[in-house]
């Protein structure tokens, strides 16, 4: 098959329409109504000879031709635009909206005290900066960019690791005081434990400590469950029982002896922050600049 223009025309849209995941809000990317995006794809079938997707009032889903279809042409596609990203270089001018939705955390103890900074760098961008939970559909959230704890689940969207933080088991010198101090993880089943709840599973997470290879995983109980970190520090720091926190919420705590890491010889178990957008293709130059920024204060 000779390759023109249409070809290539046709398979933006059709990737357009894969990542945004409707007509319309692929219009809105490429600066097409919803029909025209129909029309171009409608085309592309027609041109290959073969059904791309299966269209519903409600859905959209990729035929098994057109998953095949995607899965091969989307990285060529990236590569285009990439290379044309370097081309246009420093010519392209960061301005315009950026809605990111962040981790509590990631907001208070990184983001927030360096925005003045990013406010400086590119006095022409305007974020909403918006609290979010781990989990979430971006696109339809209208979300730009989003940074977010755990592991992510196989998407079509870009991500990179921003940074790993440890995981500590801290607990207050009152709580100490009136409890004792565990000798070893194992003990921490005869102590009140903080329970803190996976927002991507709904259940609350697995005790582990990790020195090396050894993993130890340890049941713990406790009466309160937390779905907030920063209350589950607050109750901890209270002396409502041992919880396992990130060491990036709590460093000036444990520095000051506010709370007290109860297993330093149990230093392995790391928690990874990732920052987000919806799709693996060209970002625009606002998006780029703020991944550039979180991925230079984060190394900070």
């Amino acid at each position: 098959m000779s390759f023109d223009g249409r070809l290539l025309a046709g398979m933006s849209v059709l990737a357009a329409v894969v990542e945004s995941g409707s007509f319309s809000r692929a219009g809105e990317v490429l600066g097409l109504s919803a029909s025209g995006v129909s029309r171009s794809v409608a085309r592309l079938e027609e041109r290959l000879g073969v059904r791309l997707l299966n269209r519903t009032t409600r859905t959209l889903h990729l035929t098994d031709e057109g998953a095949r279809l995607y899965e091969s042409a989307a990285p060529h596609l990236e590569g285009i635009e990439e290379a044309a990203n370097a081309v246009a270089g420093n010519s392209v001018m960061v301005r315009g909206g950026l809605r990111v939705s962040v981790n509590a955390i990631f907001a208070r103890h990184v983001l927030g005290p360096k925005l003045a900074l990013l406010g400086e760098r590119f006095p022409n961008l305007e974020v909403t900066v918006l609290p979010h939970a781990d989990s979430g559909d971006l696109v339809a959230d209208g979300i730009d960019v989003a940074v977010r704890f755990g592991a992510q689940p196989p998407s079509t969207m870009s991500s990179r690791l921003l940074l790993e933080t440890r995981v500590l088991t801290v607990a207050s010198p009152a709580y100490l005081e009136r409890h004792g101090r565990p000798k070893t993880p194992a003990k921490l089943k005869d102590h009140v434990c903080i329970q803190y709840i996976d927002s991507q599973r709904g259940k609350p997470f697995e005790w582990e400590f990790h020195r090396g290879r050894e993993v130890l995983p340890v049941d713990t109980s406790g009466r309160l469950t937390m779905a907030d970190a920063e209350t589950m520090v607050q109750a901890c720091v209270a002396g409502a029982g041992v919880a396992q926190v990130l060491a990036l919420s709590v460093e000036q705590l444990v520095a000051d002896g506010t709370l007290i890491d109860l297993f330093p010889d149990w230093p392995g178990e790391t928690f990874p922050l990732y920052v987000m957008r919806p799709s693996r293709r060209l970002a625009p130059a606002s998006v780029n600049a703020f991944l550039e920024f979180c991925s230079e204060i984060c190394k900070r």
